[in-house]
């Protein structure tokens, strides 16, 4: 009964862990180019630094999932990966040039700006993985 999931858990757990560490790796990187750091600001209470960034991770994870269950391949997992930081980073290029004043409004707590900034994560990161083939 279980036999076909305790077979396919070596393979879990290499995508799993594969997963993981390029969601945070990107989440580093990510942190690292905006010109606050979320996980400081979160750590303060700041709702719209929670909010974006939560918006970033699903509009990342998304892309990696679909490529799984697309391609079952490991590398091409991590060449998606790439491909969905790449698709983020210029989604927050974006949202600083429609809003140039995100990079103070997340800062100060403004929640529209989070949520915009995750609206446009999210919603990209659906369109990186629908386009997965």
């Amino acid at each position: 009964m279980f036999d076909p999931v305790i077979n396919s858990l070596p393979a879990f757990a290499g995508f799993f862990a594969t997963a993981v560490a390029l969601l945070a790796g990107f989440l580093l990187l990510y942190v690292l180019v905006t010109p606050y750091n979320e996980l400081t600001l979160i750590r303060n209470g700041n709702e719209a630094a929670a909010i974006s960034l939560a918006g970033v991770i699903i509009g990342f994870a998304l892309p990696i999932a679909v490529s799984v269950a697309v391609s079952h391949n490991l590398y091409a997992m991590i060449g998606w990966g790439v491909v969905a930081g790449i698709v983020q980073l210029l989604a927050y290029v974006a949202a600083r040039l429609a809003l140039p004043q995100i990079n103070h409004n997340i800062p100060q707590g403004k929640v529209a700006s989070g949520v915009f900034l995750a609206s446009l994560s999210v919603g990209v990161g659906i369109l990186n993985a629908g386009c997965i083939i």
